[in-house]
C-alpha cells in the first residue's frame, strides 16, 4: 500500500517532466494547472522567470462553461495570447497530469487554433 498522496505522487511526476522540459523566449512552456474546478494555463520563459501570457478559469469567457468546453476554450484564447506575445511554438508541459481529457481537449484546440508543439 502506497503511503503518498495522490497529490503528492503527481507533484513527483511534476518534477520529473520539468527536469526535462524547459522554456525559452522563442520557445516558451505551456504550463498547465487543473483542479476540480477549472483549468489554469500560462505561458512560461524560465530564462528570465517571466509570465508571457496566462489564461485563468475565473474570466467572464470561461467561467459559466463545462469542464471540457472550459479546457477547450482556455486552448483556443492561450494560442492567440501567444501570438499577441510573440510565441508561435511552444514546449507542452501537462504538469504530472495524465495526458487524457481536460489536459488533451486543452491541447487539441491550442494546436487546432494555430499554437505548434
Amino acid at each position: 500500500m502506497s503511503v503518498r498522496t495522490r497529490e503528492a505522487r503527481r507533484l513527483r511526476r511534476r518534477r520529473r517532466v520539468r527536469a526535462k522540459v524547459r522554456g525559452s523566449a522563442e520557445r516558451p512552456r505551456l504550463s498547465i494547472f487543473r483542479s476540480n474546478r477549472g483549468i489554469r494555463v500560462q505561458l512560461v520563459d524560465d530564462d528570465r522567470g517571466h509570465t508571457l501570457a496566462a489564461v485563468n478559469w475565473t474570466e467572464p469567457e470561461l467561467r459559466d462553461l463545462g469542464p471540457m468546453e472550459q479546457a477547450r476554450k482556455a486552448g483556443e484564447l492561450i494560442a492567440g495570447r501567444a501570438k499577441e506575445a510573440g510565441a508561435e511554438a511552444v514546449v507542452f508541459d501537462r504538469g504530472g497530469y495524465l495526458y487524457h481529457g481536460r489536459v488533451r481537449a486543452l491541447a487539441d484546440s491550442a494546436r487546432e487554433a494555430g499554437l505548434r508543439f
